[in-house]
């Protein structure tokens, strides 16, 4: 995964050179295949490092640093790449000679891939680092997995088949709320008397304190692990997510914005506790198991542009699309709930 992850970053420089769409394309796909690698790997490996009783909350805790790598990755794109590049808009670069315009193009994917090529470095330098270094053994030695009696067996334990249904519904909804909270907060502010450009740049701004709230919940909700079971606390957001996503849908002031970001305290605990709770007491199926979690990342490919489609309407039963819009992830709480009721239930009976 390490290895991928780093040999996609350094092949943006050939694809500099090249000037050309698809080697960037390929380069970000080798990239992100050594992303789907590190996550399907280090999860389950995570889990395993210690009691079943505690592994929902180690994952937690191990997954509170993602926002922090998420916000970090947002101020280099602001600071670093978007702020350096040319202000020129498409019209404007149609008008240049060919010369001017492969000056401008060169010199934006030379501040493009510099973040990535970093990047690149850090990755090498943990492969390096892991490999020289003794890890840990886990309980887990076998590297056999018979694949269709593998996938027979786990998709026959109801919570691991219902977990994979609510990982899917579960991204589905986090995409959708991060990224139409642009579209949301535009709509909002610009029917107050803001300029489009203004209004943008506000939104974004929203969605940065969403992703700040949502880092610090994941460690108040690892805490919390210690006294609630993880279906129980996972009902509850789930619950509050639903009461949050109404507001969204039926205010249409600021508050409906400031229910927004509160939905992103609900969302912290849930992947990795869907997680958790989906891969209880599957030993060795765990790793073969880990990858239908992450394949469950599919929602947030196939929800999104349905609630895009909805936001293309305008307006819909009197109100903003983009409002009703939201729907959709509420949907998506209420599959949650099911799925945290049923866990917790599950855990009473222990």
């Amino acid at each position: 995964g390490l290895g991928m992850y780093a040999f996609g970053a350094f092949l943006f420089f050939p694809a500099m050179l090249s000037g050309s769409y698809y080697p960037f394309l390929i380069a970000y796909f080798i990239l992100t295949c050594g992303l789907s690698f590190l996550e399907t790997s280090s999860n389950p490996y995570i889990l395993s490092m210690g009691t079943e009783e505690t592994a929902t909350r180690r994952l937690n805790l191990a997954q509170s640093f993602n926002p922090m790598g998420s916000l970090l990755g947002m101020y280099v794109a602001m600071n670093f790449i978007q702020n350096r590049l040319s202000p020129m808009d498409t019209i404007e670069r149609s008008q240049l000679s060919a010369a001017d315009f492969e000056a401008v193009r060169d010199s934006d994917l030379g501040v493009l891939i510099a973040p990535y090529l970093i990047i690149g470095i850090v990755i090498l330098v943990m492969l390096i680092l892991i490999r020289m270094v003794k890890m840990p053994k886990n309980a887990d030695q076998s590297h056999d997995i018979n694949f269709f009696p593998t996938l027979k067996r786990i998709f026959s334990i109801s919570y691991y088949r219902e977990g994979v249904i609510a990982q899917f519904f579960y991204v589905g909804a986090q995409i959708m709320c991060w990224t139409f909270v642009i579209q949301y907060g535009t709509r909002l502010f610009m029917s107050q008397g803001m300029g489009e450009k203004a209004a943008e740049v506000l939104s974004q701004q929203y969605n940065i304190v969403a992703m700040i709230i949502f880092c610090a919940s994941r460690f108040i909700c690892t805490f919390i692990l210690r006294y609630l079971s993880p279906g129980l606390l996972l009902k509850v957001l789930a619950i509050a997510a639903c009461g949050f996503t109404i507001g969204v849908i039926f205010i249409q002031d600021i508050g409906g914005i400031y229910c927004l970001v509160g939905v992103s305290a609900c969302m912290s605990l849930m992947f990795p506790t869907i997680y958790g709770i989906a891969l209880q007491g599957l030993g060795d199926d765990a790793k073969f198991g880990a990858a239908g979690l992450i394949m469950a990342i599919l929602g947030g490919s196939v929800l999104p542009p349905l609630q895009a489609s909805i936001i293309d309407m305008q307006t819909l039963f009197g109100m903003p699309a983009v409002n009703v819009s939201f729907v959709l992830p509420f949907i998506c709480f209420v599959v949650i709930i099911i799925y945290g009721h049923r866990s917790y239930v599950r855990e009473r009976r222990r």
